[in-house]
């Protein structure tokens, strides 16, 4: 897919770290930018900046984005490009002994469940719903009518003591790649997911600095945190490189998370 200013795009947590990274990326190749996100005034200041729209979005209920897409929409256009970045994660074991009084507890199902309604069915309603306005398109002159890049995470694949829902919730992601690239082939419309691994965003950044060195030098190769600028870099490739189809690619450092 060529990128310029008749391309638009909607990106879901787009108003900090992979997100907005990914939007200053694209906005500097001329795509019109419309933000989902919760922090309205971090997504109205990028918006604002790359002269693009905010849309104050819940992916977990429906309306909200609805009410996101139709605001896009009458912003800048149908949306060609859907990135999904919005996400959330917790750690909490199955089940755990207290070390004070040795009371067993398991995981409560409502705070498992929040994860995955956020990070794998909120993608999903984002999909579902961009690439059916997708197929109201006529495709480009390469056939693509639209293209998706999720977010998973490296504990997708090994995930970490207490992030049984977060590795559940990236799993999902990474498992509904493929066929929802072939629910979508005859559309012209394609789909990857990328699995960042320890990533230098907000989350990271009010870490103790000997935390943020102790994580670096887990990396095999650069000893250092990703940039999310990184992150944006491959979502674009992705999206420009037409043969980029139903991949599921770690960007990580070749690290491999240890148990903790």
């Amino acid at each position: 897919m060529k990128l310029d200013n008749t391309i638009s795009a909607v990106i879901t947590g787009g108003a900090s770290g992979l997100g907005a990274a990914t939007a200053r990326r694209l906005a500097a190749k001329g795509v019109k930018i419309a933000i989902f996100d919760l922090q309205e005034e971090k997504g109205e200041a990028l918006a604002q900046e790359l002269g693009g729209v905010f849309c104050k979005v819940n992916v977990t209920d429906e309306a909200s984005v609805d009410a996101g897409f139709a605001k896009a929409r009458e912003a800048i256009g149908q949306e060609r490009i859907l990135v999904n970045c919005a996400g959330t994660g917790n750690a909490i074991k199955t089940a755990s002994r207290s070390k004070e009084d040795g009371s067993i507890k398991h995981f409560p199902l409502d705070a498992f469940n929040w994860i995955i309604q956020i990070n794998l069915v909120g993608t999903f309603r984002c999909i579902a719903k961009s690439a059916a306005g997708m197929m109201t398109l006529d495709p480009t002159e390469d056939g693509d009518r639209g293209a998706i890049v999720n977010t998973a995470s490296v504990a997708a694949e090994d995930g970490q003591i207490g992030q049984a829902a977060y590795s559940a919730s990236k799993g999902g992601v990474v498992g509904m790649t493929l066929p929802i690239a072939r629910d979508l082939m005859n559309e012209g419309i394609r789909v990857n997911t990328i699995l960042p691994g320890i990533f230098n965003t907000p989350l990271l950044q009010g870490a103790p600095q000997n935390v943020k060195d102790a994580l670096s030098a887990s990396v095999p190769f650069p000893k250092r945190l990703g940039e999310p600028d990184e992150y944006a870099a491959l979502a674009t490739l992705m999206i420009e490189n037409g043969y980029f189809n139903g991949e599921d690619v770690r960007l990580d450092g070749a690290i491999r998370m240890a148990p903790r």
